[in-house]
């Protein structure tokens, strides 16, 4: 080394020999000395950085925008008006019941002019004057009609006070003393047991058409006496017509004019056992009124 600061310490004397490891020192020190970093490089990348590090927070502080979706208003709008227009069209294809109409209107007994009138209106069209004038019936072959206040028991034991008499004389086969017409089976049974107090230890003969076969109730009319009747108009006409009943020793037939069932039909709201009932009327019944040997009561 020099013995000065001004005479450089790497710098071998003249005539002293060089080490190759101090050469190659000495080279790298020189070539870091020549090379110069350019302080405007650093400038631009921190810049850079700095930008990116700003774009990101900006980012950062922005809330997320959410994709807007379209509401569906024209399905929201259309849905109800297809509503409304099927309840207005359900509203005018309504057709009125006739429960609708007897649930608003009084119950009003029957009287002995609304079978006329409905012999009238049903043989209207297809008789004549004179066939119509035969059809007809006259007040006395009516008993009083039931006001609603009765019972079943009661009303018979008004219209037929003397039943005792009537059903001690009563011998004959293949007969009833009094016949009563309803509308259904189930009807007549409700009738059977209500008429506990009036009929006594008189028999009753079921006349209807479920469970029972025609010919065991043509067995038990040849067979036995029966002093009471209750059934459907179907079957008694076709015992009638069958020669299974005979009908010449029949002082009463009362027919169950103001019942109503679940529907509140009356038996002359059903159309199969209205025909029923006017044609047993026509063929049999009208004619024994008209000579004064059946009475015909409404209950």
């Amino acid at each position: 080394m020099g013995d000065t600061l001004e005479e450089p310490w790497w710098e071998s004397p003249s005539g002293a020999g060089s080490t190759p490891g101090k050469n190659d020192f000495c080279s790298q020190v020189l070539l870091l000395k020549n090379f110069s970093f350019d302080p405007s490089d650093d400038e631009v990348i921190e810049k850079a950085s700095g930008k990116r590090t700003a774009a990101q927070q900006d980012l950062d502080s922005k809330p997320a925008v959410k994709k807007k979706r379209k509401q569906p208003t024209e399905c929201f709008l259309s849905q109800p008006e297809e509503k409304q227009e099927t309840a207005v069209k359900t509203k005018r294809r309504k057709k009125k019941k006739i429960s609708d109409i007897l649930e608003k209107s009084a119950s009003k007994p029957g009287v002995p002019a609304d079978l006329q009138n409905l012999l009238s209106q049903h043989f209207g069209e297809n008789r004549s004057v004179i066939e119509i004038e035969e059809l007809k019936l006259s007040d006395s072959c009516f008993l009083p009609a039931n006001d609603l206040t009765h019972s079943f028991s009661s009303y018979l034991k008004e219209i037929c006070p003397k039943w005792a008499k009537l059903r001690k004389n009563h011998k004959e086969k293949k007969s009833v003393v009094m016949l009563v017409i309803c509308s259904s089976a189930l009807r007549s049974l409700e009738l059977i047991k209500s008429m506990t107090a009036f009929k006594g230890d008189c028999r009753v003969l079921k006349l209807f058409a479920k469970h029972i076969k025609i010919k065991e109730q043509m067995n038990m009319l040849e067979k036995g006496v029966f002093h009471i009747g209750v059934g459907t108009p179907g079957r008694v006409k076709a015992l009638v017509e069958q020669d299974g009943l005979c009908l010449n020793s029949t002082k009463y037939m009362i027919l169950d004019w103001n019942w109503r069932d679940q529907k509140l039909r009356r038996m002359m709201d059903i159309p199969e056992i209205k025909k029923e009932t006017i044609d047993l009327l026509e063929t049999s019944i009208i004619k024994l009124c008209r000579d004064g040997s059946v009475k015909l009561g409404l209950f």
